[in-house]
């Protein structure tokens, strides 16, 4: 619910209105991919994605997915559709990798296997499932909110050497409450993962229940890839907050409220089926 809110505010300006994107349709896909009890987890995201697509459910989808759709579409096996290349360094699978937080460890060597083939059901790059696996470990991070050099440090810490590595690091060096229209002004906030990722995390780390409406505004205000920087900011934050505590006013939006059966359908599928 944190990144349909941030999914639908940060899209303002490029939708003209306030939307749910691929953002957040590929973030329930994946939720209704797990809750099916598919065990082969990328075989199951590939076929609700496909069952997405094909019921016109999905908007603003990205050229990669979009390639990866179409091949999965024409028959292709998840693990050949997705796109490869510099144009697959996308977000494409960081503003959809949530869900797995609950399922999964990302700090598990068998589990960032899981994690990589995903992510590549649309993307065969590198980047951009070290920027998921990056999201996932920000979910999983305590104490919250985190000390925002300490965090990015800890953070580049757990990950393969990459760009995304490197610019989470660049981030522990950021002054203490720079505002994120300067950092996106320095490090850019397109929809290039080493940019959207560190950007949407920083963000993150500032949303309280008090403070969540006026950093999306910060995030409208940095312009870029704002509707992803908001979703994938929301989702970390909604993680470490919890429903009660997001502001009731932006859960009630249309349509973001509209999502909430779906999204208690996957809670209680977790607290069912899940351990602990």
């Amino acid at each position: 619910m944190g990144g349909a809110i941030g999914d639908a505010l940060g899209g303002v300006p490029e939708r003209g209105r306030v939307s749910l994107s691929d953002d957040t349709q590929l973030t329930l896909a994946t939720c209704e991919a797990i809750a099916s009890g598919d065990r082969d987890l990328p075989k199951a995201c590939g076929e609700a994605f496909l069952r997405w697509f094909r019921a016109g459910e999905l908007t603003g989808l990205g050229s990669a997915t979009l390639k990866a759709l179409r091949d999965l579409s024409a028959g292709a096996h998840w693990a050949l559709a997705g796109a490869r290349g510099e144009m697959a360094a996308g977000n494409g699978p960081a503003m959809r990798i949530a869900p797995l937080a609950f399922l999964i460890d990302p700090r598990d060597t068998k589990d960032r296997v899981t994690i990589r083939d995903v992510c590549r059901v649309t993307h065969h790059s590198d980047e951009a499932y070290i920027g998921a696996l990056a999201v996932l470990l920000a979910m999983h991070a305590t104490p919250w909110p985190p000390a925002e050099p300490a965090f990015f440090t800890e953070l580049a810490g757990g990950l393969p050497d990459s760009r995304v590595r490197d610019r989470l690091l660049s981030f522990a060096e950021l002054p203490t409450a720079v505002g994120l229209d300067v950092v996106a002004e320095r490090f850019g906030a397109s929809g290039y993962v080493v940019e959207t990722v560190p950007l949407a995390l920083l963000a993150a780390t500032r949303m309280t229940s008090a403070s969540f409406p006026a950093v999306l505004n910060d995030i409208v205000a940095t312009g870029g890839d704002s509707d992803t920087i908001g979703a994938i900011a929301g989702q970390v934050a909604g993680s470490h907050l919890g429903l009660g505590a997001l502001p009731s006013a932006l859960v009630a939006l249309e349509p973001v409220g509209g999502i909430l059966p779906r999204a208690e359908s996957f809670a209680d599928w977790c607290s069912r089926s899940l351990p602990g």
